[in-house]
C-alpha cells in the first residue's frame, strides 16, 4: 500500500504545479512574443509599402524558399532535442544528454552547408534562376544562407527552453531578434535602398542573432556547472534512437513545408509573384492568432517530457487542457480582430491595392484560430512517442493540401491557396486531436472546460451578426480619416473579449496562477478569490 500511495501522489499535486509554472512562464514569454510580433508586423507593413508589389512577391517567393532549406537543414532536431534534453536531465544522464547536443548540432552544419551549396549548384545551371526571374535569382542567393542560420537558431531556442528561464528566452528571441529586423527596415527606407538590402540584411540579422545565442547558452552552461561534466570521451550520442525518433517527425516538416510553401511556389509557378503577394501579404496577419500559442510552445514541451518521464497521466492532461484554454481564451480578440474585421484591416494595413486579400486573411485567421484553441495536440503525441500515429496524420494531410493547391491553384489563383490551406490546417488538426484520444486518453473536449469553447463561439457568432448589421453603415462617416464603422467595430471585439474572459475566468484558474494579483481589491472582485495568507 505504501509504494502505492507514493505511485499516486504525485500525480494529484504535481499536475497543477507545473501547469502553473507553465503557463506562469509562458505569460512572459507571451508578453515578448506580443511586443515582437507587433515590430515583426511593423516591419512587414513596412517593407509592403516601400517595396513594389513585384518586388514584395519575389522577396516572399525565396523567403518561401528559404522555409523549404531551413526544414532540410534542421533535419527535426529542434522538436527531438526538446524532449530528450528534458529527460536526460531529469534523470542526470549527463554524457547522454551532451552527446545528443553535439549529435543535433553536427547534423545541421552538415545539411546546412550542403543546402546552400546545392541551390548555387542550381541556380548556376538556370539561366533566369529557380524563380523565373533574374532579380528572384539574386535574391535567392542571397537569402538561402538563412537556411542553416534559421536552423541552428531553431534548435538553440529549444536548448534555452529546457535549460534557461524565460527571461533569458524573452531578450534573444523578442528584443534582440525583432530590434534587428526594425533596424534593417529602417535603413532600407532611410537609405532609400532597394530590395538586395534587405535580403544582405536579414542575413546579417540572423548572424548577430546567432551570437547573443551562444553567449546566453554559454554563460548559462557555467553558471549550472554542466561544463564540468562535458567529457569528449564519455559522450553517449543515442544517434539509433535519434534516428528513429527524428525520421518520423520529418513528416511534421512536410506538412509545414506543404502548408506554409507549397502555395507560394505553386502560385509564383502557375500564376505570377503578384499572386503570390495578394496571398503571402495576409500571413503574418492571420499568424496573430499564433501569438499566444508559439509563446506557449516553448516551455510546454520539457514540462509536459518531464511529467511524462515520472509517468505523471493526469499532470499531463491537466497541463495539456490548462494550456489549451490560456490559449483560446487570449487569443480570441485576434481571432475578432483578423476574421470579423479582416476587410478593413487589410485595406487600413495594406492600401487598397490588397483590399481583394482580406477574404484570404478571414479564412486563413479562423484556420489557425482553430489549431491555436485545440491546443498541443501534435506535441503531446511527439511527448508521449506516439510516431506512428504522427506519420500517418502528417501524411495525410500534406497529401490533401498539394492535392488541393495542385486542382485550386491553377483555376482560382490566390483564392484557391486559401481554400487549400484552410481546408487542409483544419483538417490535420481535428485529425491530431482523434490520435491524442486514442493514444493518450485525453479527452477530445474534457467537459470541464467544455463551457471555454460554447462562450467563445457565442462571442465570435454575435461580432459576425453586428458586423453584417453595421455594414450598410460602412464609409457613411469617419473620425481623423478612419471609418467610424470600423472603431465602433473594434469597440465591440474589445467589450466581446472582456465579456469571454469574465464568462471563462474560473476554468482559467487565473487566481492560482497569479496568486500575487488577488493582493489587489478589484482582482479579487473579479477573479473570486481570496488572496494567500502572508507567512
Amino acid at each position: 500500500m505504501a509504494d502505492l500511495h507514493d505511485a499516486v501522489e504525485p500525480t494529484a499535486t504535481a499536475a497543477p504545479t507545473s501547469a502553473r509554472s507553465q503557463i506562469r512562464g509562458s505569460s512572459l514569454l507571451l508578453v515578448g512574443r506580443a511586443v515582437a510580433m507587433a515590430v515583426n508586423f511593423l516591419v512587414q507593413v513596412l517593407t509592403v509599402r516601400y517595396l513594389t508589389k513585384t518586388d514584395y512577391g519575389a522577396f516572399a517567393y525565396a523567403l518561401a524558399i528559404v522555409d523549404l532549406g531551413q526544414m532540410v537543414a534542421t533535419f527535426g532536431m529542434d522538436r527531438t532535442i526538446t524532449r530528450f534534453l528534458s529527460i536526460d536531465d531529469e534523470h542526470g544522464r549527463y554524457d547522454r544528454l551532451f552527446g545528443t547536443l553535439v549529435f543535433s548540432l553536427g547534423i545541421i552544419l552538415s545539411l546546412g552547408l550542403a543546402v546552400v551549396l546545392l541551390v548555387i549548384g542550381l541556380q548556376a545551371l538556370a539561366p533566369s534562376g529557380l524563380v523565373g526571374d533574374e532579380n528572384g535569382a539574386i535574391l535567392l542567393m542571397i537569402l538561402i544562407l538563412l537556411a542553416p542560420i534559421q536552423a541552428f537558431d531553431a534548435v538553440l531556442t529549444g536548448v534555452l527552453s529546457v535549460f534557461a528561464s524565460p527571461r533569458s528566452i524573452f531578450l534573444r528571441r523578442f528584443v534582440v531578434a525583432p530590434g534587428l529586423k526594425l533596424a534593417v527596415i529602417v535603413l532600407l527606407i532611410l537609405g532609400q535602398a532597394g530590395v538586395t538590402f534587405l535580403a544582405w540584411g536579414y542575413v546579417v540579422a540572423g548572424l548577430i542573432g546567432l551570437v547573443v545565442y551562444g553567449f546566453l547558452l554559454g554563460r548559462l552552461f557555467r553558471v549550472r556547472g554542466l561544463w564540468a561534466r562535458f567529457r569528449w570521451r564519455t559522450l553517449d550520442i543515442p544517434v539509433r534512437e535519434l534516428v528513429l525518433f527524428t525520421i518520423p517527425l520529418l513528416t511534421t516538416d512536410l506538412v509545414y513545408i506543404v502548408l506554409n510553401t507549397s502555395d507560394a511556389i505553386l502560385l509564383g509557378w502557375f500564376r505570377g509573384a503578384e499572386d503570390v503577394a495578394a496571398f503571402r501579404v495576409v500571413i503574418p496577419a492571420a499568424g496573430l492568432n499564433q501569438l499566444v500559442f508559439s509563446s506557449f510552445t516553448l516551455l510546454f514541451v520539457p514540462a509536459a517530457a518531464r511529467l511524462f518521464a515520472r509517468n505523471d497521466r493526469a499532470g499531463v492532461r491537466d497541463l495539456y487542457w490548462q494550456t489549451a484554454m490560456w490559449m483560446a481564451v487570449f487569443s480570441f480578440p485576434l481571432f475578432a480582430l483578423t476574421f470579423s474585421l479582416a476587410g478593413d484591416v487589410t485595406r487600413t494595413l495594406y492600401g487598397d491595392r490588397y483590399a481583394g486579400s482580406a477574404l484570404f486573411l478571414a479564412m486563413l485567421s479562423f484556420a489557425y484560430y482553430v489549431n491555436t484553441a485545440l491546443g498541443f495536440n501534435g506535441l503531446t503525441l511527439r511527448v508521449y512517442g506516439a510516431l506512428r500515429s504522427i506519420v500517418l496524420i502528417n501524411v495525410a494531410a500534406a497529401v490533401l493540401n498539394l492535392a488541393l493547391n495542385l486542382v485550386l491553384i491553377p483555376l482560382y489563383g490566390p483564392l484557391g491557396a486559401a481554400i487549400g490551406t484552410t481546408t487542409s490546417l483544419i483538417v490535420h488538426n481535428v485529425l491530431k486531436q482523434i490520435g491524442l484520444n486514442r493514444v493518450t486518453g485525453i479527452s477530445l473536449f474534457d467537459s470541464l472546460y467544455l463551457r471555454v469553447y460554447v462562450v467563445i463561439t457565442a462571442g465570435a457568432v454575435s461580432l459576425l451578426l453586428v458586423q453584417a448589421a453595421l455594414s450598410p453603415l460602412r464609409g457613411s462617416a469617419s473620425i481623423l480619416g478612419v471609418d467610424l464603422v470600423f472603431v465602433v467595430e473594434l469597440a465591440m471585439a474589445a467589450i466581446v473579449s472582456l465579456v469571454v474572459l469574465s464568462l471563462t475566468r474560473a476554468q482559467l484558474r487565473i487566481g492560482q496562477t497569479f496568486p500575487e494579483i488577488l493582493r489587489f481589491p478589484l482582482a479579487q472582485r473579479f477573479f473570486g478569490e481570496r488572496p494567500p495568507d502572508d507567512d
